[in-house]
């Protein structure tokens, strides 16, 4: 039996392969500039590859790992169709992750899922996760582009990351190293980073009725605009920290907000207090609080407020830390302390006094 009907081929069922042969040569000069010493071939392998010999200066080197994605806040790339924001988002989201139990990060892959492959926008991601492996003193080593017509729409994609580091066994950070009268020092946020835009997008966009276009005068640019600010990546930073002044540990404040965050640092019977009057929130938290009358409760086991990163020090180390920060253009403040707690038992709290300065 013959028919006139075409016979079935891959790029009739949606996927395109010259299409993402093109997005790779495009996206060859940004995984170039993202590179370390260590880095070993290039672009286009099954695998990347990282020289494990750098870890012999170790005494006892441990490896550390971490994967995250962006979120929803990929929706608002989309509909500005502005892509090489949300790469530097994905790696900070990682990065900062690792850094947080002392660990140096080493190498980054990454796996871009799309609807439809557009060479440019593919090219564009990459672009910004291969600066924000810059920013991150990282390698970008690898990654995967993957088309699935079908499950996602043609303008739709998704991006996810891993991240590998290392840290000396006996330099390792965390609750263990915690002690009352440690003082914390937040490292201010960039704005909302990557976390609670479901949140957001319900209050402003879907509440409110706002467009990305709209100016908003208290963020003195376009709502679009504030929402794509990129995350800031503090894994340098702490690095620096941990050179100059003692550290006993660091709270990267993502998904939860500052207090369940900081609290996965505390040790038992410790109880951390946060005073609110050390910083006025960007107005962007203002913003969707009153558009959404969202419950101060809700905002903060939601987004950041305003901080990004928590060290926790000793306080002789306070004053050297403040200003290594300031050097390196990194808005920081005495956030509070950390005391001993009166009830015997129990996991590490957190404490919000207070309120922010208007």
């Amino acid at each position: 039996m013959t028919t006139n009907v075409p016979g079935a081929s891959y790029a009739a069922a949606g996927v395109d392969i010259e299409a993402g042969e093109t997005a790779v040569r495009l996206m060859k000069e940004w995984v170039a500039k993202a590179q370390r010493p260590e880095s070993v071939g290039g672009l286009g392998g099954f695998a990347g590859l990282f020289d494990a010999s750098a870890l012999t200066r170790y005494r006892r080197p441990l490896l550390a790992s971490a994967t995250d994605g962006v979120g929803t806040k990929v929706a608002i790339a989309q509909r500005l169709d502005i892509h090489d924001t949300v790469g530097r988002d994905l790696v900070a989201m990682v990065v900062d992750d690792l850094v947080v139990c002392g660990a140096e990060p080493l190498f980054m892959t990454d796996y871009i899922c799309v609807g439809k492959v557009y060479p440019e926008r593919v090219a564009a991601l990459v672009k910004g996760i291969a600066e924000g492996c810059v920013l991150a003193g990282c390698a970008l080593v690898g990654g995967e582009t993957a088309e699935h017509p079908g499950l996602l729409g043609a303008e739709e994609y998704d991006v996810a990351g891993a991240a590998t580091g290392v840290v000396e066994a006996d330099a390792l950070l965390g609750a263990d190293r915690v002690r009352p009268g440690d003082v914390l020092v937040a490292m201010g946020a960039s704005g909302l980073h990557s976390n609670g835009y479901s949140l957001v997008r319900h209050v402003l966009l879907h509440q409110a009725g706002w467009g990305l276009e709209r100016e908003v005068p208290e963020f003195g640019r376009t709502l679009g605009e504030e929402l794509l600010e990129p995350t800031r990546i503090y894994s340098l930073d702490c690095l620096a920290l941990t050179e100059a002044v003692e550290v006993h540990a660091f709270a990267h404040v993502t998904g939860g907000g500052l207090a369940n965050n900081l609290a996965r640092v505390l040790p038992e019977r410790v109880r951390a207090v946060v005073d609110r009057a050390s910083w006025t929130p960007a107005p962007v938290f203002d913003v969707v609080g009153e558009v959404g009358r969202v419950a101060r409760e809700e905002l903060e086991k939601t987004l950041n407020m305003g901080v990004g990163m928590v060290a926790v020090l000793p306080p002789e180390a306070v004053d050297r830390s403040l200003a290594l920060l300031a050097e390196r253009g990194v808005p920081a403040w005495v956030l509070g302390e950390v005391h001993a707690e009166e009830t015997a038992g129990g996991p590490g709290t957190v404490t919000l006094t207070g309120d922010h300065p208007r």
